[in-house]
C-alpha cells in the first residue's frame, strides 16, 4: 500500500479474497484514523497463467480484478452474483494506472481472476477461459482486496508473476522461485512509477 508522503508499506494479507479483504481493510482503516491515508493499494503476487497467453515466470497486470467464483451454478451453468440481482464481480483500475505499471515492467495487461479454490483441471480452466476471454491469470486475494479498496474510495492495481500454469495441477511444472524472481524484479521497476502516477491522469 502507497502512502503519498511516506513511500510504501508491506501488509502479508493473507491466503484467499476474505482474508485478504479483512487484512487490506483493517491497514486501511488503521491508517484514516491515524490522519496517513493511503492513496493506493497494490495487490501483488504469484498465480497460475492461461497458456499460451501467460508463460510462466511472466508478468500481468489485471486491467480488470474478477471474482470467477461468486455466484450460483444453475442446470444452465454458472451465473454471477451480478445476475441475481446484488453485488459486484469485478473491480477495474484506473486505465492510467494500468499503462504505468505496465510500461515500467513490460507486463501484459489482462483480466486476473480471483477464485476460493485453484483451478486443477482441464475443464476447469477451459470452462474460465469461455466465460472470460481476456483472463491471463488467476489467484486467490486480488478480488478481496479490491472491494476493501474500494470500500474506502482508493484505486487498486493487481500485479501477478505466473508460477504455473492454468489447468491440471502439477506440482513439479510449478515455477515458484522464477515467479518470485521476476515480480522482485518488477518491482523494482514499479515502485518509481507509482510513486510518479497521477490519479487525477486519465
Amino acid at each position: 500500500m502507497v502512502h503519498a508522503a511516506t513511500g510504501f508499506d508491506l501488509l502479508a494479507a493473507g491466503v484467499g479474497p476474505a482474508l485478504a479483504a479483512a487484512s487490506t481493510a483493517t491497514a486501511l482503516t488503521a491508517a484514516a484514523l491515524a490522519g496517513r491515508p493511503y492513496g493506493l493499494v497494490v495487490s501483488a503476487g504469484i498465480g497460475g497463467g492461461f497458456q499460451p497467453a501467460a508463460p510462466l515466470g511472466s508478468l500481468v497486470v489485471a486491467d480488470a480484478i474478477t471474482a470467477a467464483d461468486l455466484g450460483a451454478e444453475t442446470a444452465d451453468g454458472f451465473l454471477p452474483v451480478t445476475e441475481l440481482g446484488f453485488g459486484t464481480v469485478t473491480h477495474r483500475p484506473p486505465k492510467s494506472l494500468v499503462r504505468v505499471a505496465c510500461g515500467a515492467t513490460g507486463a501484459r495487461a489482462g483480466t486476473v481472476l480471483t477464485v476460493s479454490t485453484v483451478t486443477g483441471t482441464a475443464a476447469r480452466a477451459a470452462e474460465l477461459r469461455d466465460r472470460h476471454p481476456g483472463a491471463l491469470a488467476e489467484g486467490m486475494e486480488g478480488f478481496g482486496v479490491a472491494e476493501a479498496a474500494a470500500a474506502h474510495g482508493v484505486p487498486v492495481l493487481e500485479v501477478r508473476a505466473v508460477s504455473n500454469p492454468v489447468g491440471p495441477r502439477d506440482r513439479a511444472a510449478w515455477r515458484i522461485g522464477d515467479a518470485l524472481t521476476a515480480l522482485t524484479e518488477a518491482f523494482g521497476k514499479l515502485a518509481p512509477a507509482l510513486e510518479s502516477w497521477n490519479p487525477h491522469d486519465h
